[in-house]
């Protein structure tokens, strides 16, 4: 049986549990098998994955499975993801995000909320996006990211993808804030990419933050910190010394 821990939900042991999925709140330039590591490291068990990738520069939900729980984290990878986004227009990097070097700068000024409005319609519903060659996406055996830091770049098959809204939470010369809801699979940073060839000036993913997995919320989501109280208390418990 599988148990879902989230914060501030009462925890108690239970000798019939053999699995436990758990939210987390990755922390910034922490990889998210870094975070893997750590929850390895507190409870004490090898077996941890987890379920859909953030970027290390990116923050937000992160769902981990631990011991059977690992083997639901290939349903939850394809639930769809909202995320917060900062966007930044003018300047192209080669990752696509705030973390590569940058490859083409231009004038932004004179874009406006109702041309950014206009490219993000383009933008959403059934759309084909290809893979950034800086990400774990595998062709002909290889990551992508290896290839990349050897700058060899290879032909990438556009992916469907399903942007099912968004919602513009502010504009200011140069950075666009945005909500958006997206299916499994899909890439903000290659958003962020494509969103400023279509204005273009180039663009780039300034922030990013994982809010939403499905149902499963960031607010329900635990720090390391926060968890491992968590964990020791449930470990501590009398029916757990038992």
């Amino acid at each position: 049986m599988i148990t879902l821990l989230k914060k501030n939900d009462q925890i108690v042991y239970d000798e019939k549990k053999n699995g436990w999925l758990v939210l987390f709140n990755k922390e910034a330039d922490w990889t998210s098998f870094d975070v893997v590591k750590k929850v390895r490291n507190i409870v004490n068990i090898k077996k941890v994955g987890h379920a859909g990738t953030l970027d290390p520069f990116a923050t937000g939900l992160l769902i981990l499975g631990i011991a059977d729980g690992t083997k639901s984290l290939g349903r939850l990878s394809g639930l769809s993801k909202h995320y917060s986004a900062e966007i930044h227009f003018g300047i192209e990097t080669d990752t696509y995000d705030c973390t590569g070097q940058i490859v083409q700068t231009r004038p932004v000024k004179n874009i406006t909320l109702n041309q950014i409005e206009s490219a993000l319609v383009e933008l959403s519903g059934e759309i084909w996006q290809t893979p950034p060659m800086f990400s774990a996406k595998k062709i002909n055996g290889q990551r992508l990211y290896k290839l990349a830091r050897k700058n060899i770049e290879v032909e990438r098959e556009p992916e469907k993808i399903t942007v099912y809204s968004y919602e513009i939470i502010n504009w200011k010369v140069p950075v666009l804030s945005v909500r958006l809801h997206v299916s499994k699979g899909a890439y903000i940073r290659a958003y962020a990419n494509d969103l400023g060839r279509k204005l273009e000036c180039g663009a780039h993913l300034a922030k990013l933050s994982r809010d939403r997995i499905g149902d499963f919320d960031i607010m329900d989501a635990f720090t390391i910190g926060e968890f491992k109280l968590a964990w020791n208390s449930i470990m501590k418990s009398d029916y757990g010394n038992n």
